[in-house]
């Protein structure tokens, strides 16, 4: 016989006492029902380490009994927190009001407009200092100016930015 068949066996063997025991642990048979079904799940898929386990029975027990405490201690969070439900949904959603996009994208249209209204070299110093990333040295060295300057282009555009969007 394989090591399949001869899990199913011991697992038959043993289903309604372990049943039983996962039944007095829980209070409730039909928990302790899905419990053992659920231990058979982990116990039969697991062919390659059977092999190695001396005490299979034990080792089905324990399953049982830890899927059991496991199952206990879920629904004792779930009955100290009864109106969970109401909590979640009173949280604020993931995703912006149709308002608050709206008037998302009337703030990233005055951005863009007040960012046209820049000279070219404030915009792409923001650009590329805000937006892209880049280090006021790296700025400066692309820009052909200094440091200082480069500092003074961002800021301006960005005090123009803040400005337009007031």
């Amino acid at each position: 016989m394989d090591a399949c068949a001869d899990k199913l066996t011991l697992y038959l063997a043993h289903r309604t006492a372990l049943v039983d025991y996962a039944a007095n642990i829980l209070g409730c048979r039909a928990r302790a029902e899905d419990v053992v079904q659920e231990a058979w799940l982990r116990f039969g898929g697991r062919i390659e380490e059977s092999l190695f386990i001396s005490n299979p029975v034990g080792y089905l027990y324990r399953i049982v009994r830890n899927l059991a405490y496991d199952l206990t201690r879920r629904l004792a969070t779930e009955r100290r927190q009864p109106d969970s439900h109401e909590v979640l949904a009173q949280l604020p959603a993931a995703t912006a009001s149709p308002e608050r996009e709206a008037a998302g994208q009337d703030e990233l249209l005055a951005l863009s407009e007040a960012l046209a209204e820049l000279p070219q070299r404030t915009r792409l110093a923001f650009e590329m200092h805000r937006l892209g990333g880049y280090t006021l040295q790296q700025v400066a060295n692309t820009l052909g100016v200094s440091v200082g300057l480069a500092h003074l282009l961002v800021h301006d555009a960005l005090s123009h930015c803040l400005a337009r969007l007031e």
